[in-house]
């Protein structure tokens, strides 16, 4: 039963923080940190230039005012949840579907197939 609540509270968590978007121009340091592929030295860099020239207009002025954002890099910080004014990357993955099994619902099906069969 323990296994199945944290096997189910990791599955909320990644969910979670998969689905989370993240508004460049909204967000503070430990926001911006906590999309995958920002550390510290580029999350400074981002709210450093947001303060010096204002709010990103799109991923274009994004990825020319920020060193360290590149295509590729965009690309990355999009598909991991960052956007700017609401907006993914044009050219990023689309969101991930919530139905696609995960190897987490994997084994909790496994799991239960097993009790069944204990069971009989």
């Amino acid at each position: 039963m323990l296994k199945k609540l944290l096997i189910a509270l990791s599955l909320i968590i990644t969910f979670g923080t998969a689905l989370a978007q993240v508004d460049v121009n909204k967000a503070d340091q430990a926001t911006l940190e906590g999309i995958r592929g920002v550390g510290p030295k580029l999350s400074k860099a981002v709210l450093d230039e947001r303060k010096k020239g204002g709010e990103f207009k799109d991923w274009s002025d994004l990825e020319s005012r920020v060193k360290g954002v590149g295509d590729k890099s965009a690309v990355r910080l999009s598909n991991a949840g960052l956007t700017v004014n609401g907006q993914s990357r044009p050219g990023a993955a689309p969101a991930a579907k919530a139905d696609k099994p995960t190897q987490a619902k994997k084994d909790m099906k496994k799991e239960d197939a097993k009790k069944d069969d204990i069971k009989k």
